[in-house]
């Protein structure tokens, strides 16, 4: 028998021992589940949507409105679903052509296609065991642990013949995801004005989340690992982090400082020009977009300084690479892939303590 180019792949791989990839005590895996936030395709999804991110949460109707008014400035649509069809369609050309063929389902946590339907049809479809893919690179609550939660309660909901779903791990030190990440940042800084008396200062951006959740997860700490990585992959020695998007009572503290604070105190050290690095995002989607592009672009103006923001990964060839990876190093069982650095990689099955709930009770963020 023939086997598979990617089983041979990973016989090369694991020194020949079949052990290392063949699942001799688990039922083969027969599906891939991608699994992201959802977001609206229309003004009219615009506050349904944004009721069901917040609900139980107790946010003021005015912030809602608040919120929305973003989401009109850009008609409406949140980019988030046709970005991750980009990313389907870039995975089913990679998987058809290099392994493990399998078939791909998407479901949302907060707006169609939502996890609910996907674990449905996955049960009607007869799938026993899939991988989930979950958007997001780094460790936290609601980028971890919630999404397998909600895995759970979507597969409760099927019934008795929902699949066992599998989360592959968190990949901030990924070769492929840290590859794709520093070319972007290249790019970005060639489309800056030349001869300025000092370099550019690089502002590696992620969404904000409560000091209480960033407590229980390696967050912030994988997110300066990821920034450090990709510097030094773009050869750029200038740089830093700093958080966007928070929300949430201004007397409850975040993970701090926010980007238009801190590009005001960049101006006050005479710094002139500033690359943001939105590299908490898989994709330009409407935080990236409003918060970076329209609210971070505009204070820089007026501050004086040249301001370029970086690509995200989006559909990389290195980024989709990555994915790949990720996945036939699940079904092939084996060792994690990462870059030399201070920090290791995350297990790829979740240990039971793996990124608990924030002091008081979950709270409800990307």
């Amino acid at each position: 028998m023939k086997l598979p180019a990617w089983c041979v792949e990973a016989l090369d791989r694991a020194g020949g021992r079949l052990d290392a990839y063949l699942g001799v005590a688990d039922p083969p895996y027969d599906a891939i589940l991608l699994v992201s936030f959802g977001g609206p395709e229309g003004p009219e999804e615009v506050m349904p949507f944004l009721e069901k991110v917040v609900r139980g949460r107790g946010v003021p109707r005015a912030r809602l409105i608040e919120v929305a008014e973003h989401y009109y400035h850009f008609g409406g649509r949140s980019p988030i679903n046709d970005q991750n069809r980009d990313l389907i369609a870039a995975l089913e050309r990679t998987l058809a052509q290099q392994g493990p063929n399998l078939p791909i389902y998407w479901g949302n946590r907060n707006w169609h296609p939502l996890l609910d339907d996907a674990l449905a049809a996955m049960a009607k479809d007869g799938v026993h065991r899939a991988i989930a893919f979950v958007t997001a690179a780094f460790s936290s609550y609601s980028s971890c642990r919630q999404y397998r939660e909600n895995i759970a309660e979507a597969a409760a909901k099927a019934g008795p013949n929902a699949p066992t779903v599998d989360k592959i791990r968190s990949f901030f030190n990924h070769p492929c995801f840290v590859e794709a990440v520093a070319d972007r940042l290249a790019e970005a800084l060639r489309k800056l004005p030349r001869g300025r008396a000092q370099p550019p200062r690089i502002v590696f951006t992620a969404h904000s989340i409560p000091d209480s959740m960033a407590r229980n997860c390696s967050y912030a700490n994988q997110i300066r690992e990821a920034a450090r990585l990709a510097s030094e992959a773009a050869k750029s020695r200038h740089w830093e982090v700093a958080y966007q998007s928070r929300s949430g009572p201004p007397q409850v503290p975040w993970l701090e400082p926010d980007i238009c604070d801190r590009l005001e105190e960049l101006r006050d050290e005479g710094v002139t020009q500033v690359c943001v690095v939105p590299i908490g995002f898989l994709s330009d989607h409407l935080e990236v977009l409003y918060d970076l592009d329209v609210e971070a672009a505009q204070h820089a103006g007026a501050l004086g300084m040249d301001f370029v923001r970086a690509g995200t990964v989006g559909v990389h060839p290195s980024f989709v690479r990555a994915v790949r990876d990720l996945i036939y190093e699940r079904v092939a069982h084996l060792p994690v892939r990462e870059c030399t650095g201070a920090m290791p990689a995350v297990p790829d099955n979740c240990p039971a303590d793996c990124c608990l709930p924030p002091t008081g009770g979950p709270v409800r963020s990307r």
